[in-house]
């Protein structure tokens, strides 16, 4: 069996029954009641589930291919709370997506907010479901282009309660810290292993003498949108 036809079904094999939201805060969790065909004919029996639901969200690596250089963020995790190491993690600069947004204003708006970086172009690396078991949310990642140096140091808005320490390191010390075990979250994981396999192509891409220049950089994006 080949994986080259699946998937076998699309949405017009699902059928809603019901949907109530059981909780609207910050985030909001709905309770979905549906049935889907089955691999071997028929529909399933009504199923009832929740539906954990949250924006899509953008990760942006922002990576100097000059000096072969990565800037990570460290901020505290409600999420990693119990986490033995530390609730504080390594990541990477990310935002939710906002009505009427697109991925790359958001990963230009998070680079500034959230590091103080300018970022001359983007790379798109993948589009990803978080835990499709119960979330409906996707992540978009993405890889800019920067230029690392003097940059670091404490960012993040107040009013959202972000206290974020931005750190420029090494591409080899970054997955040396994927390898160890010290970098733990999903998109950065991705994103850092992405990195290995492509760096020398993209310091082909982003030749620096031609940074400033080229139409497909994210300045040039922004203004055409």
């Amino acid at each position: 069996m080949s994986i080259k036809n699946a998937p076998t079904f699309s949405t017009e094999d699902i059928e809603l029954l019901q949907t109530e939201r059981v909780y609207d805060g910050f985030f909001k969790l709905d309770r979905v009641q549906l049935r889907h065909r089955l691999f071997d004919g028929g529909w399933s029996d009504p199923l009832t589930r929740e539906l954990f639901v949250r924006d899509d969200a953008v990760c942006l690596l922002p990576y100097d291919p000059v000096r072969d250089q990565v800037l990570l963020i460290e901020q505290f995790r409600v999420g990693a709370l119990q986490d033995p190491s530390s609730p504080w993690l390594l990541e990477l600069v990310a935002g939710i997506v906002e009505p009427g947004e697109t991925v790359e204003q958001v990963a230009l708006r998070e680079a500034e907010e959230e590091a103080g970086l300018s970022v001359q172009r983007l790379e798109p690396i993948c589009c990803y479901h978080v835990s499709p078991g119960g979330s409906q949310e996707q992540i978009h990642l993405l890889c800019g282009q920067i230029d690392s140096r003097d940059q670091g140091g404490i960012f993040g808005l107040a009013h959202e309660g972000e206290d974020i320490r931005a750190l420029v390191v090494s591409r080899k010390e970054a997955f040396a810290a994927v390898t160890e075990g010290r970098i733990n979250n999903a998109a950065t994981l991705i994103a850092l292993q992405w990195l290995q396999m492509n760096h020398q192509r993209l310091q082909q891409l982003w030749d620096s003498d031609k940074s400033g220049e080229s139409e497909n950089s994210a300045d040039n994006q922004e203004t055409a949108q």
